[in-house]
């Protein structure tokens, strides 16, 4: 019979089939919308492993979730009980539960670590695994867990869950349960807000639209959209030029020239929701400059916050708690006054404890309106009465480019707060000029279902070279040709290969040369996987990292320690470059190989004396044929941020965030950016630490160096 309570909740379908499946012995796959309650089988499953005195781990694709599910899970089991382990911070590693990012599980595993007492991986978002750059990270994990482990995979938008079970389920030698539920515990209803018609759902919207533009004729910028990143900022900022000395809509755009449609901006859609009662609302966009602008400008405009008397109490007392513990006094009156309206904006590189400090905010529900990016939607519990869409573009670092139906619903999922709202709101701000875009791309995320998930498996070479010095080549070829990517191919083969056979059979002369070309396409893909390692093979024995029949020689020694920018890093150690700098130039170093400044950011901080003599060599190496070489064989362009030296320089030599953050100039808050390097460079020197290991006085400096740029932002759980 399976649970129908869990810690005093009735238990949905889903999750009570789950539950069972777990408790069979089974694996499970589930598969079930944002806000429906899939986190409580990843707390049954904790709860469980914790009664019976095993270990388990929980795994997440971002630091803001791991964080989170750490601060959950110490106030459900006790601190105690409960670890974190994400690269750049680590808490009661010992702990028998364990919250930490995939990448660091997999590097645990390949390492040889047993991990003996551990019963169960709880894997949020497992959908990441079909991540350009970090997929692979998760199907080695999925590899390399020893076979009693059991897995719980969360996704809300896994498309093909039965295919993707069935290849866990050969790879593991273990029954992979899938539980799927399609109905979200809040319905969604869709809108489009624009000032000229105002909010309506898609299709009445579109036949008010055409009306409008017959009668009004072009757009507010008189453009067609375009495909340019700068074009769609531009329109961003004109939008927030466009409006009059009050703040309100410049029915003319601003530009003159006769009646033209008035440009829609965030305060009109704020002037829409609100009277309506759609607050709180998720305003995603995809500028960090935007976001706190954005934030800003509503602050400036709202004459009174928008939380009721004893909402506002409570908010004061959280407020003026923080600012009596905030020794680095990163809380600006004007960004007080901001928080005390009920507004608040969150992204990736927001200061850690501001960041920490909006995420409590609006946990306890005393932030009304939250700016964000996309980092907010993944994983994160936090849901909205409204999500609102600012655009359905956003640039990836190469080009300007539509939200997958994946990334639509994650962040429209965000809507709809269980057991508070009937129905969640999702909302598409848009402008005559961008409608007929978006009215194509709206109607595509409605209609369809997310995308599939695909393999992006692609070993890195620390992967390769510490498979081959615990495994051999033969036993490295085996764990090739278990990933997702090469049992895709392989079925894929066999279907093919089945359809040449029945052509052959024909006796026509078309059939047998299709069935002759669909033979070779077999082949070649169920050698496809093995032969992207081969290539990578070939490279590392061309330049010396491993000898002609694949032994370890002195380069794939040093590689096997390192994991960022693994060839990049491994080339200034062979070279000796990193050798002679003291502890704090090396850590500036460490910083401008793991994170570059964003577009927009200038630093004060020019590079001279002994760092830039350290950048001129690092740079040979940069521009040499071993870096190049692995550049154009990954597809992946080294980090390289020179700029960034002296900023950990100064920072291990004692200096303050605040200190260094008047050093830099930039339209965003980037403090937490700095601190993600600080704490990926620290990161670095523990595999520096392994490197070394066998020299006793540079261990010694590094773990001195590991002391001294341990404390303040960096131990901040953000």
């Amino acid at each position: 019979m399976p649970p129908t309570t869990f810690r005093g909740l009735s238990l949905d379908r889903f999750q009570s089939e789950s539950i069972a499946a777990l408790e069979a012995g089974n694996s499970v796959l589930v598969c079930a919308p944002t806000g429906t309650g899939k986190t409580v089988i990843a707390d049954w499953a904790v709860e469980r492993a914790l009664t019976a005195g095993r270990e388990v781990i929980y795994t997440a694709p971002i630091k803001a979730l791991s964080n989170q599910k750490f601060r959950d899970y110490c106030r459900l089991f006790g601190e105690e009980k409960v670890g974190l382990v994400t690269g750049d911070l680590v808490i009661r590693r010992d702990a028998p539960c364990k919250v930490m990012t995939t990448e660091i599980l997999r590097n645990m595993l390949l390492s040889g670590e047993a991990l003996t007492e551990l019963d169960t991986v709880v894997i949020d978002e497992i959908h990441f695994l079909d991540d350009r750059e970090r997929g692979t990270a998760w199907e080695e994990l999925l590899i390399y867990l020893p076979e009693r482990v059991q897995i719980v995979g969360l996704s809300a938008t896994l498309r093909n869950a039965r295919q993707f079970a069935a290849w866990l389920g050969s790879v593991r030698n273990r029954w992979v349960e899938v539980v799927e539920e399609h109905q979200r515990a809040v319905p969604l209803d869709f809108w489009v807000a624009d000032v000229n018609i105002g909010i309506l759902p898609p299709p009445e919207f579109s036949k008010q639209m055409a009306k409008f533009v017959g009668t009004h004729g072009g757009g507010a910028d008189g453009g067609g959209g375009g495909d340019r990143h700068e074009r769609r900022h531009g329109r961003e900022r004109e939008r927030e030029r466009g409006r009059d000395r009050h703040g309100r809509p410049d029915r003319h755009g601003g530009g003159g020239g006769g009646p033209r449609a008035a440009i829609t901006t965030h305060h009109d859609i704020f002037d829409l929701l609100e009277p309506q009662g759609y607050l709180p609302y998720l305003y995603f966009c995809f500028s960090r400059k935007n976001v706190e602008n954005f934030a800003r400008s509503l602050g400036q405009r709202l004459r009174k916050g928008l939380n009721d008397k004893g909402s506002q109490a409570e908010l004061m007392a959280r407020l003026d708690d923080f600012q009596h513990k905030d020794t680095s006094n990163v809380m600006e009156p004007e960004l007080r006054a901001l928080y005390e309206k009920g507004i608040g904006f969150h992204h990736a590189g927001l200061h850690v404890q501001l960041k920490a400090l909006v995420e409590e905010l609006y946990e306890a529900k005393l932030i009304q309106v939250l700016y964000c990016t996309s980092t907010f939607a993944l994983g994160i519990n936090m849901p909205a009465r409204t999500a609102v869409f600012d655009g359905l573009r956003k640039f990836d670092g190469r080009m300007l480019r539509p939200l997958t139906t994946r990334e639509f619903m994650q962040k429209a999922g965000r809507a709809g707060r269980r057991g508070m709202d009937t129905v969640g709101h999702v909302v598409v701000r848009t402008d005559p000029n961008e409608w007929s875009y978006n009215e194509r791309s709206l109607q595509s995320y409605l209609r369809g279902e997310p995308e599939p998930v695909r393999s992006s498996f692609a070993l890195s070479f620390n992967s390769i070279v510490n498979l081959l010095d615990r495994l051999g080549p033969a036993h490295l070829r085996e764990v090739v040709e278990k990933s997702f990517l090469a049992w895709s191919l392989q079925n894929e083969a066999k279907r093919m290969e089945r359809d040449a056979a029945t052509l052959a059979g024909q006796a026509d002369r078309r059939s047998q040369k299709e069935a002759e070309k669909l033979t070779r396409r077999a082949e070649k893909a169920q050698e496809h996987v093995w032969d992207a390692v081969q290539h990578r093979f070939i490279f590392l024995q061309s330049h010396g990292y491993l000898g002609p029949n694949l032994e370890m020689q002195a380069g794939a020694n040093v590689l096997k320690h390192v994991q960022i920018e693994e060839i990049f890093v491994t080339e200034m150690l062979l070279d000796g470059v990193l050798e002679g700098l003291d502890p704090a130039r090396l850590f500036g170093v460490l910083c401008a190989v793991n994170k570059e400044f964003g577009r927009g950011v200038r630093t004060r901080l020019k590079l001279k004396g002994e760092d830039l003599q350290v950048v001129r060599a690092c740079e040979e190496i940069r521009r040499g044929e071993v870096v190049r070489g692995s550049e154009q064989l990954t597809g992946n362009e080294v980090t390289w941020c020179p700029d960034m030296i002296p900023f950990g320089r100064l920072w291990a030599e004692g200096k303050k965030l605040s200190e260094l953050l008047e050093c830099l100039e930039s339209g965003a808050d980037i403090s937490g950016d700095l601190v993600g390097a600080f704490r990926r460079a620290k990161d670095l020197v523990g595999q520096l630490m392994d490197v070394w290991a066998e020299e006793k006085d540079r261990v010694a400096a590094m773990k001195k160096l590991l002391k001294d740029v341990s404390r303040d932002e960096v131990l901040v759980v953000d």
